[in-house]
């Protein structure tokens, strides 16, 4: 009877901690049901480390916040429990039924999927008790304006529009995701680029607070009328002070989500006045410069030259055409090469436009270039302006006259003399003919012959060569598996590049790629990650101290720069470093 109480419990022991060895991979949502302009956090969780984590794709929600990552590990009795979280922050993209699809994940070679989850989501509801609503944000803390230089501009007049996000001094901004980009219909448009985020302090509606330029771009109305700007919207990771405090006596702070729109804006543009219009007008509207220019004043028949038609200075050189330059009739003129050199700044369009038109004359002589207009309305006085090119000629120096009769050049109009063809203008040419070469080689002792007799043994001990260092390669594990790794870290290197300009995809793939290096490089295992660990191994492997800082700084990078703005070119640093680090490392380690 007590062997038979010893086994159950032995066996009740076995199952239990089988029970507690099975892989668990779940999904977790913080509800089923939620209004519209609410928020879901979404976790992922795993009860042992894993590699290659696949979310959902999450197409019908807004990714308002993570993947945020946490790993927790604890000791009870001397049983070891492990839990690692991917959670996600949602925005739902309008009302419905939607599934939140399978994540995946790889642990210890098998792939394990969560199950869908169903979401119902309903019209706007009331969130004045969620703390991690935008409605407990206050409202004059943080603005989105559209600052338009000029609200009733001329067609084809350049105006400015600058987006900048004002916060009060009591709130801070961790991150922002654009959810709707501006669109510029019936305007040509240009964006200028900001070169990194300046914070700045100014004041909005005569208070004080700080503000960065978001987005700059210079328009130009194509259609007169109203014409609208869509508007710039963003969903904004707001830091708001709490009634709490640490242990130091500073105030703790909570994140909520609020999201801002700079507001449609209608511009009215005024046609140009009929009153004076020329009409040779092509539609320029600026200040501008006019010039006609030949490369050569003289030279011989056949003989080549440039004629420039030239517009400098500043407006919507893009949006007209130059006129056309007239040549004399018997001087051969080629289609012109249009060139555009112009820079795009906030105030608009500066640089030069211009046709070069090749010309080549054919007699002696001297050719007048007409006077050449151009017209173009100006917005300092509000009238239209016309500049017309000086008188050029070209003087033809040596060459036939045109129309002499000396010269064996018929002109246009003038009779034609007949041509007699004799008898043998043209003889019969043979177009096959049977050659036959007038020394011949046999195959016997050709270079052909001892090839083909020789590389059969040649290829036999290459073959053999090439078998045992195959077996070699095989045998080798920890060869295989560091050549394994190394193509992982480029695979994912190469994600990373893909991924540039994508800040969430980038870092997710660098990091990878960092982690499946050591992994192999260093034979341990995901759960064992920690800077104290890297670095321990790493200088016992004899890698210098800048490579283990380097290395460091970059797994911190990618930690941060997923809650903080990123610009592309960080990205592309962040990206040669962590490529000269890993080569750094594989050629220093041992």
């Amino acid at each position: 009877m007590k062997l038979f109480k010893h086994i159950t419990v032995l066996l009740l022991l076995l199952s239990t901690s089988f029970t507690f060895s099975q892989v668990e991979f779940e999904a977790r949502v913080s509800k089923k049901k939620l209004g519209v302009n609410e928020r879901l956090r979404v976790d992922f969780s795993m009860n042992e480390d894993g590699d290659n984590f696949n979310p959902p794709s999450f197409d019908d929600f807004h990714i308002i916040g993570g993947p945020n990552q946490s790993v927790s590990h604890s000791w009870i009795n001397g049983k070891r429990t492990f839990k690692k979280t991917y959670s996600y922050f949602l925005s739902p993209k309008q009302q419905g039924q939607f599934i939140i699809g399978q994540a995946t994940i790889e642990i210890e070679g098998e792939t394990y999927s969560t199950s869908d989850i169903a979401i119902t989501v309903t019209k706007a509801v009331s969130t004045f008790n969620d703390p991690n609503s935008p409605n407990t944000v206050p409202e004059n803390s943080i603005h989105l304006v559209a600052e338009v230089s000029k609200s009733n501009p001329y067609l084809n007049e350049a105006i400015t529009v600058v987006y900048k996000l004002y916060v009060s001094p009591t709130t801070g901004v961790s991150n922002w995701r654009e959810i709707d980009s501006p669109k510029y219909n019936d305007f040509w448009s240009q964006n200028i680029d900001i070169k990194g985020l300046k914070i700045e302090n100014g004041t909005y509606k005569g208070e004080d607070y700080r503000y960065v330029v978001l987005r700059k771009a210079v328009l130009y109305p194509q259609k007169t009328g109203e014409l609208a700007i869509e508007p710039l919207t963003l969903d904004i990771t707001i830091d708001i002070p709490t009634n709490r405090r640490d242990i130091f006596g500073g105030r703790l702070m909570s994140q909520a989500h609020k999201t801002v729109s700079a507001g449609r804006r209608t511009i009215k543009v005024k046609p140009l006045p009929e009153t004076g219009r020329p009409l040779d007008f092509s539609g320029a509207v600026g200040d501008f410069n006019f010039n006609v220019t030949t490369s050569k004043n003289s030279l011989n028949a056949n003989e080549s030259l440039q004629a420039k038609v030239e517009v400098s200075g500043k407006g919507n050189l893009k949006l007209f055409q130059l006129p056309r330059l007239t040549m004399p009739s018997s001087l051969e003129v080629y289609e012109p090469e249009h060139s555009e050199k112009v820079n795009t700044y906030l105030s608009g369009m500066q640089g030069t436009i211009s046709d070069v038109y090749t010309v080549v004359p054919q007699y002696k002589g001297k050719y007048p270039i007409p006077t050449v207009s151009f017209s173009y309305f100006d917005l300092k006085t509000e009238s239209y302006k016309r500049i017309s090119s000086e008188e050029l000629v070209i003087d033809v120096l040596e060459g036939p006259v045109y129309g002499a009769s000396d010269n064996n050049i018929v002109a246009q109009g003038t009779d034609k003399q007949k041509v007699i063809l004799s008898n043998d203008q043209f003889v019969f040419v043979k177009t096959e003919a049977d050659l036959v070469p007038k020394e011949s080689s046999d195959f016997f002792k050709s270079t052909g012959f001892w090839t083909g007799l020789l590389g059969p043994l040649l290829a036999i001990p290459l073959a053999i060569a090439f078998r045992r260092k195959k077996e070699e390669r095989a045998n080798d594990i920890v060869g295989n598996r560091l050549r394994k790794a190394d193509r992982l870290a480029k695979r994912y290197l190469s994600e990373a590049k893909k991924a540039l300009g994508n800040k969430e995809a980038f870092y997710v793939a660098l990091e990878k790629a960092l982690h499946n290096y050591l992994k192999a490089k260093l034979n341990i295992e995901t759960n064992e990650f920690s800077k104290e660990k890297i670095k321990e191994l790493l200088e016992e492997r004899q890698v210098d101290q800048f490579a283990i800082n380097e290395f460091d700084t970059l797994l911190e990078h990618c930690e941060l720069a997923r809650y903080t703005p990123i610009t592309s070119v960080a990205m592309q640093q962040d990206y040669d470093k962590a490529s000269r680090t890993i080569h750094t490392i594989d050629k220093q380690i041992k």
